[in-house]
């Protein structure tokens, strides 16, 4: 297969979560002034295609820089289930999608593509996500996955104020990828995947070049 580029980039336009800054390049050096070219950047950990370290919502939880790199790397499972408006991915979803493919691996990494990435420019993308259910955050959790991935801002739904998918994932150690794109070009359910965060001590977060294989 083809490499297939998941990450969206990331500029001063790209859309961010309310209340969170938006990225800044501030020129720095000039090849007029200096002889080269070089930029500041300005922007939340979390911008963008990003992955969310256990820290992000538990105390004691790995940081960015504490994560084994081989868990950036592996063979995801592709769900490929439509949900709109605040529609979760429920327990009942994900036992429907192992009686017609096979039952999830424990140690396994799992992606949603459930389309909400069209809204991406849309005033309602960060309050109308889709995302998981309580149930189905459980049900994951107990196949002790690696990661979850998803291809909206949130693996929680847009309207859940108290990030109840984040927090049992993360307390059970499991790496949130959100902000994925072009998943609808990826044609088989089992795929490669690289998803690299900059190596940032102490951080709950980092943008991410997320890559199909």
């Amino acid at each position: 297969m083809k490499p297939i580029d998941l990450t969206l980039s990331v500029s001063q336009l790209i859309p961010t979560f309310p209340d969170s800054p938006k990225p800044q390049f501030i020129t720095w050096s000039t090849i007029k002034e200096d002889g080269y070219n070089l930029e500041l950047l300005f922007l939340s950990s979390h911008t963008g295609t990003h992955l969310d370290a256990p820290y992000h919502f538990v105390k004691h939880g790995a940081k960015i820089h504490e994560i084994s790199i081989s868990r950036f790397f592996g063979t995801a499972i592709l769900i490929k289930i439509k949900k709109g408006n605040n529609e979760a991915i429920t327990k009942n979803d994900l036992i429907l999608f192992e009686k017609n493919h096979g039952k999830i691996p424990i140690n396994s990494s799992v992606v949603f593509f459930t389309g909400w990435q069209k809204n991406l420019n849309k005033n309602f993308y960060f309050y109308s996500n889709p995302g998981l259910s309580e149930s189905g955050a459980k049900y994951l959790a107990s196949k002790k996955l690696n990661l979850v991935g998803i291809d909206s801002p949130s693996i929680d739904l847009g309207r859940d104020k108290k990030f109840i998918a984040h927090k049992i994932l993360a307390k059970n150690n499991v790496l949130i990828v959100e902000n994925l794109s072009n998943l609808n070009k990826i044609a088989s359910i089992n795929f490669d995947f690289v998803i690299l965060p900059l190596k940032l001590k102490n951080a709950t977060g980092s943008p991410v070049r997320a890559i199909a294989i």
